[in-house]
């Protein structure tokens, strides 16, 4: 029998090459007269934006451009962001970039139109709203933040914390695969990686709400990943691979969105926010080990989700036999693309164990979604199997 669910994601999907440098056109309706872009300066600089910027202004709009998103985003670009937006009597707001530029985006709609408290947003329902009209126009196949409704911003402890809504979900997502084109290769790993976690993370989620659509989702998000990471990776410039992850890593939002993602993500937390490592590889130096520490609980949804990524493992018929070489492969797959594979690697020590594992569980909000219960001690121990 299936039980009761909901499911949200963004209003309107566009996928065309192209489509970003033809803004205008899809979301003539929703951008008012004055758009406010968020973005970085990396993607200003190299010229990614100019397609986008060059559109709107021969169609007459009068824009605004933040361009000091960093990774990890603090509190205070939203803050700095959310004034300028005002400022510029923002009608409607445009994410351009990675999710953090997408996660500062969505928090700039809700506080430049509804005038709350960003202390009264965090955690799940806690935004009221209403936002200013948002589209979201991702550069990475990742985080899929532009089909979410979760923004992450850290705070100065390095706590990541999360405000999460259907507010935050975007009236338009714009895919274009040629803004992914130039993608340094360990981005193209790293955010591929990143994708993959939402997709499995999803499908096995403790959560109430796992449904059949999250789960066919994530299905759909495994197979593309799993069979164009390598080529995307090693041959950046197919666009065949390059759209193939961007879809990929859209529908792995979609089904993480109202699936929620579990330990991977709660261990991940404290390895970005406190040593600054790009999100997709913390998600991946963990990866292997928490489902390893997951299969006694979740033997059957891995031994489902193997054969799409790694199709050899389907002769393999013992499930928990299978879910271990899932995990298995998944390490070898992050070593194949060039990743960092220990925590070592990145600078972490034996002696920073102890506080990540104190840290991991603060993120209450992932860890209740995790197939097999969490304990500190689980968390180090799962940090020194990394390490």
């Amino acid at each position: 029998m299936i039980g009761a669910f909901s499911f949200n994601t963004s209003h309107r999907v566009v996928f065309e090459n192209g489509s970003a440098g033809a803004l205008s056109r899809h979301a003539d309706s929703l951008l008012g007269d004055r758009p406010f872009i968020v973005t970085d300066k990396g993607i200003v600089g190299c010229g990614l934006i100019d397609g986008c910027l060059e559109d709107l202004k021969a169609a007459g709009y009068q824009t605004a451009l933040y361009e000091d998103v960093l990774a990890d985003p603090p509190r205070r670009l939203v803050e700095e962001a959310t004034k300028m937006a005002m400022k510029h009597g923002a009608t409607s707001v445009i994410g351009f970039g990675g999710g953090s530029s997408l996660d500062i985006a969505k928090l700039v709609a809700l506080l430049a139109s509804s005038g709350e408290d960003l202390d009264d947003a965090w955690g799940i329902g806690n935004a009221k709203g209403p936002r200013l009209p948002l589209m979201l126009i991702p550069t990475t196949a990742g985080t899929g933040s532009e089909v979410t409704p979760i923004s992450i911003i850290t705070l100065e402890d390095d706590e990541k914390r999360g405000v999460v809504s259907p507010i935050l979900l975007p009236d338009l997502a714009i895919l274009d695969p040629l803004l992914t084109l130039g993608l340094p290769a360990h981005v193209t790993a790293a955010t591929g990686i990143d994708a993959m976690v939402h997709a499995i993370e999803g499908y096995a989620s403790k959560s109430a709400n796992n449904n059949p659509v999250s789960r066919t989702l994530a299905v759909e998000a495994l197979k593309l990943l799993g069979t164009n990471i390598e080529t995307a990776v090693f041959e950046p410039k197919n666009e065949d691979a390059r759209g193939a992850m961007l879809l990929g890593s859209m529908l792995a939002g979609m089904a993480f969105a109202n699936s929620p993602v579990a330990a991977v993500h709660a261990l991940a937390y404290p390895i970005g926010g406190t040593f600054h490592v790009p999100h997709g590889l913390s998600n991946a130096l963990v990866l292997p080990h928490v489902l390893r520490f997951n299969a006694p609980y979740a033997a059957a949804d891995y031994a489902t989700l193997a054969p799409h990524v790694f199709p050899e493992l389907s002769v393999v018929d013992e499930p928990g036999a299978r879910a271990q070489a899932f995990a298995d492969e998944l390490g070898h797959l992050s070593n194949r693309l060039g990743l960092q594979s220990t925590l070592r690697e990145v600078g972490i020590t034996s002696a920073d164990l102890p506080k990540m594992a104190s840290d991991a569980m603060k993120q209450t909000r992932l860890l209740v979604n995790n197939p097999r219960p969490v304990t500190e001690a689980d968390a180090l121990a799962i940090y020194e199997a990394a390490l």
